[in-house]
Order: structure tokens, then C-alpha cells, then sequence
């Protein structure tokens, strides 16, 4: 064996060692299904170890000993069908027995035994060497799967011989979804119908995509990020004197079998969005959506904190441009609704998000479908209805006890007014997620809001930003005690931080030392590593210059002023104090 491979096998030996010790179970390909992609010992027994034994029992009057090649028969269609997120959040339907439920999500509270029960079955695996091919020598290093369903695959190398990059390459030129010579469907690496996601991983950085298709694969970073820059940080050192590899996180956070089955019942789906290919021609584009590690953690850490501390906290996320908000917010705001004391009773009794972008209310709606399936967890306010069916709407769905709760930055004061006024709601919780809102002015609904709570200065709210206005009902007598705010921005301005920042060491009052900061960050230098922003200052034209050919810009049908002043602002929040000698203008 050559250094190449015997270091990756070591590689491979050693996520494998610590897999199993965290409750995985240690597949073997020889019990792999390749024509089906499945592994039939985990289904049979996740159906007979999940309270649906009974179910089992009816196939088998039915079918006997074929039971099992039925069930498989079965579930493939399913997921030819619907693919793999879908059958794995819904389960799928079988003559006979009705619905299989394919796995159980973690209890929101700790009553009900059965859940607990149910959820303690499902079955985590990980099979090295998977051979994928019935008739050829084709072997992927890593597939996992979560009760017979394949769920991610992983390549690895080493950095003593090849980066993530080789990884990369092996998905593009090797790992086919279509077979070139023999024109077979490999189901493992099919979109939507196996694996959700890839991963290209060293023993320093990790790549992933969720849809393979040759060259034209697409990896995203899955990255920590290295104190404020892409990559990842050196690994730490162990108390035996060696250094743990620094994508240990994977296995030893990521992989955590609670986490791991969290990111397929809670983060995983399908964005669905309007395509144009050069011809004119529409159609739906979808995209497999997988968390990046950014996002992940972010999403974890706020949920956490709001567990420890309930309602009356406030977060901040700075997260840059690239950063994937819509899809953080989407998942903050289902995981808030969803988040329950140990008696069962909600953290917040509603979620409210303040937004002014329609493709967050469609997004945001898809997903959490997707997520819960469930009917009426959403209620979007309407922007087209009179000013006055505006001002019912918001306190109509809070009384009605809507989970999440879309509103403009102009219908937010109303939903404000009847949190703090309406007697029905007291005792009740929110939280109130704010997507760049505070650049917004809320309009003439906040000078009524001051009205209603007999706030100091009359008549200027008209003009304050939610910023302005959430800062102005702290300083009132009326302040709410029963309200988390989490912001996202990718600006964040002084004020910004001063209201929804924390003080690094809160025990001690704000000073010089003990300045606010965000809550989680994804910086604007790490988005330009992992190439998700152009990097500003590459490619100057002296200012006046770029000014002048701004104005220019924005009268030519083909080029778009908003990137251009999109750049100025991220060149200016790079370089505050040296703003007018450079820019660099992106042409869409």
C-alpha cells in the first residue's frame, strides 16, 4: 500500500473509531442494497423497533417471506417519486398497512414515553467502502444512512498527499449520477432520490454539494471558519500529545447522532425558484438545501441560549452578504415556535418576523412545509389590504395564537401595539426576528404606537427606523419584559449593536472594555475567501470617476444601479474611514 493510501485509510479508520463510540453502528457493503440503494437490515428493524411492528406483522399474512423484498420495492418507488428528505420526513404508504413512518424527530418536551421510545430507535450507520455498483469496483470511503435510508456520502484524502480539492474533483469525474458506459442510474448519487448531500473532506477542510452532475457539480464550503477567515482553525491539542485533526468537528459535533438527525428533521429542503435559460424559456429550478456550517451553528446556538433563558434576550447575527439569511431565518423561526419547557409548555407563544422582501414570506413558507407539514403555522400579513385591515391583522393572528407571523416594517408597530396593550396576550411570550429592518423607516403606524403606550415625544416616531423605535420603547415605562428580538444584518451600525448586542463579559456593566458584540458572526472577509461576495477592493476606478460612471450605470437598462451601491457599501463597511478614494462597481 502506498503513503497515499495508507494515510487515508488511517484517516478513515479514525472517524470510523469515533463514530461508533458516540452510537453508530458499523456498516458492511457486502449488506448494502446497490440496485435499490438501501440497507435492508436497518429498514426491517427500525419498522419492528419503532411501534410499527404490528404493521410488519399484517405484510407478513400478506406476503411471507417476500416481505421484506415488498417493503424495499415499495420505499423505492417512494423515493423515486418524492426522494429521499420527503420519504424520510413523511414516510411513504404500502398496501396493506397503510403508512410506514421512516423516522422519529426529538421529542419537544419530556411527557410522552412512546416518542422518546420511538426516537431512541432509529438507527445511525456508517459503511466504509461502500461499492455502489452491482457489477463494477466502484467504492465511496463513507455513506451514512439513518434507517436503511443513504444520506450523505463523504471522500476523503489527506494533506499530506491531496486536498478537499482531489475530493472535489473524484464527485466531478467519477461519482456519476449516470453511468457513462453502461447508462444505469446510480440511485446513491441520484439527485433528490439518494444521498442529500456529498462531502469532499481533508483532514483540514471539508467541502460539500447536494447535487452531482459531473463538471458542473457545485461545492460549498463547509468550513468553521478561522477567526474571522475562511478554513478552519489548527486542530486542538489532545492529552496524549497529538493534535486532533481540525475538521474534527464533523465527527464530533456534526455527526453527534441527536445533531445529525436535528439537520434532516429541521434543516434540510427543496428551494423551489423561477428559472429563465437564454432562450426565454421558464421553468422550476430546485435546489437541495443543507446547511452550511455557519448557518448550523448559528441556528443551534440561539435556539440553546433561548432554552437556558426564555424569553427578554436579545441576538444579534452578523452575518455578511452571501451568508444565506433567508435560510437561517427559516429555520430560526421554526425552531423557535417548536422550542418547549420540559412540562411542554412553549418558549414563545408566536414568532414575528419583520421583513420587507416577498421572497423571505414564500421561502420561508416552502421550507417550513416542508419541515412540519403542517397547515396554518404561518400567516403572512397582507401588503395589498387597506391600511385599516392592517392594523387588525396582526393582533387577530396573535390572539389566534399563530406560530410564525410575517409582517412589513410598516405593520410591525401594530403587532408591538397589541403585544404590550391587549389584555388577552398578557403573560404570553414572542420573539421577534428582524431581517435588516432597522434600515427602514416604520412610517406614520409608530407615531400611533407611541400614542397607544404614551411614550415621550409625539409625533417623531413617524421617521424612526425599528431600531429607533424598539430603542425608544426600551427606554419607555411600557419596556416588555416578554419579547427575545433576533436580528440579522449584514451592516451593523452602532446603534444596531448597542440594541441587540451583548457585552462580552455581561456580568459587568457596557464601558470602553466591555462593548456590545454580536451574538453569532459569519464575517465579510470569510465570504470573500469562500468566493460568495466579490472582493471589493480588487479592481479599483478613483472615486469621482466611479461616481460619475454610477450615475451612468444606473441609466443603462442592463446594468443595475443596486449592485453597484451593493459594492460602495461593502467597501465602505471594509473601509469606514477612507471612503472616497476607491470602489470597485459589480455589473450584473
Amino acid at each position: 500500500m502506498n503513503s497515499s493510501a495508507h494515510q487515508e485509510k488511517h484517516f478513515q479508520s479514525y472517524i470510523v473509531d469515533r463514530l461508533v463510540e458516540q452510537g453508530w453502528k458499523l456498516g458492511h457493503a457486502k449488506y448494502y442494497d446497490s440496485d435499490r440503494a438501501l440497507y435492508p437490515e436497518d429498514l426491517e428493524s427500525w419498522i419492528k423497533t419503532s411501534g410499527q411492528d404490528d404493521k410488519w406483522e399484517k405484510l407478513e399474512r400478506l406476503n411471507g417471506t417476500k416481505t421484506l423484498d415488498v417493503v424495499m420495492e415499495r420505499l423505492t418507488k417512494a423515493l423515486e417519486q418524492q426522494g429521499t428528505v420527503q420519504v424520510l420526513r413523511q414516510g411513504f404508504s404500502i398496501a396493506g398497512c397503510g403508512l410506514i413512518e421512516m423516522t422519529e424527530t426529538a421529542p419537544e418536551d419530556k411527557r410522552n414515553q412512546a416518542v422518546i421510545e420511538r426516537y431512541k430507535a432509529n438507527i445511525l450507520r456508517v459503511v466504509p467502502e461502500l461499492k455502489y455498483h452491482p457489477a463494477r469496483e466502484f467504492a465511496i470511503d463513507l455513506v451514512f444512512f439513518i434507517n436503511g435510508l443513504p444520506v450523505a456520502t463523504v471522500e476523503l484524502k489527506t494533506d499530506f498527499t491531496q486536498s478537499a480539492e482531489a475530493a472535489m474533483d473524484q464527485y466531478r469525474q467519477d461519482r456519476l449520477p449516470l453511468d457513462p458506459k453502461t447508462k444505469r442510474k446510480e440511485p446513491l448519487l441520484s439527485f433528490k432520490r439518494g444521498a442529500v448531500v456529498h462531502f469532499a473532506m481533508s483532514d483540514s477542510e471539508i467541502m460539500m454539494a447536494t447535487k452531482l452532475d459531473g463538471d458542473n457539480t457545485f461545492f460549498l464550503p463547509f468550513n468553521k471558519g478561522n477567526n474571522g477567515h475562511a478554513g478552519n482553525p489548527p486542530g486542538e491539542i489532545k492529552p496524549d500529545g497529538t493534535q486532533e485533526y481540525p475538521v474534527a468537528y464533523f465527527w464530533e459535533d456534526v455527526c453527534q447522532p441527536d445533531a445529525w438527525l436535528r439537520v434532516f428533521h429541521s434543516f434540510v429542503y427543496v428551494e423551489k425558484k423561477d428559472a429563465v435559460d437564454i432562450q426565454g424559456n421558464w421553468s422550476k429550478k430546485e435546489t437541495l438545501i443543507f446547511p452550511r456550517f455557519h448557518q448550523w451553528t448559528a441556528v443551534n446556538e440561539m435556539l440553546a441560549d433561548a432554552r437556558t433563558n426564555g424569553a427578554g434576550m436579545t441576538y444579534l447575527a452578523d452575518h455578511s452578504a452571501g451568508s444565506g439569511k433567508t435560510s437561517t431565518i427559516s429555520w430560526t423561526a421554526h425552531d423557535l415556535v417548536k422550542l418547549r419547557e420540559d412540562n411542554g409548555d412553549p418558549v414563545f407563544n408566536s414568532v414575528i418576523i419583520v421583513t420587507d422582501r416577498n421572497v423571505l414570506d414564500s421561502q420561508l413558507q416552502d421550507a417550513v412545509k416542508q419541515i412540519d407539514h403542517q397547515f396554518g403555522v404561518i400567516a403572512a400579513i397582507d401588503r395589498q389590504k387597506s391600511s385599516k385591515s392592517k392594523s387588525k391583522q396582526p393582533s387577530e393572528a396573535l390572539l389566534a395564537g399563530t406560530p410564525i407571523i410575517v409582517v412589513t416594517i410598516q405593520t410591525f408597530p401594530y403587532a408591538m401595539e397589541a403585544i404590550i396593550t391587549d389584555k388577552s396576550l398578557k403573560g404570553k411570550s414572542f420573539a421577534v426576528i428582524i431581517d435588516e429592518a432597522h434600515n427602514s423607516q416604520t412610517g406614520s403606524t409608530a407615531a400611533k404606537l407611541q400614542a397607544a403606550l404614551g411614550m415621550s415625544g409625539h409625533g417623531k416616531m413617524s421617521n424612526m427606523t425599528v431600531d429607533e423605535l424598539l430603542e425608544q420603547l426600551q427606554k419607555s415605562r411600557a419596556r416588555p419584559d416578554n419579547i427575545s428580538y433576533f436580528a440579522f444584518t449584514a451592516t451593523p451600525k452602532h446603534s444596531t449593536l448597542m440594541l441587540f448586542g451583548r457585552p462580552a463579559d455581561p456580568t459587568k456593566p457596557l464601558s470602553e472594555d466591555n462593548k456590545p458584540e454580536a451574538f453569532h458572526t459569519y464575517t465579510m472577509r470569510q465570504a470573500i475567501e469562500e468566493k460568495f461576495i466579490l472582493d471589493v477592493l480588487k479592481g479599483y476606478v478613483p472615486y469621482k470617476t466611479a461616481f460619475n460612471l454610477s450615475k451612468q450605470l444606473e441609466d443603462n437598462k442592463r446594468v443595475s444601479g443596486k449592485a453597484a451601491k451593493r459594492a460602495l457599501a461593502q467597501w465602505m463597511a471594509l473601509h469606514p474611514t477612507n471612503v472616497t478614494q476607491k470602489v470597485q462597481f459589480i455589473i450584473e
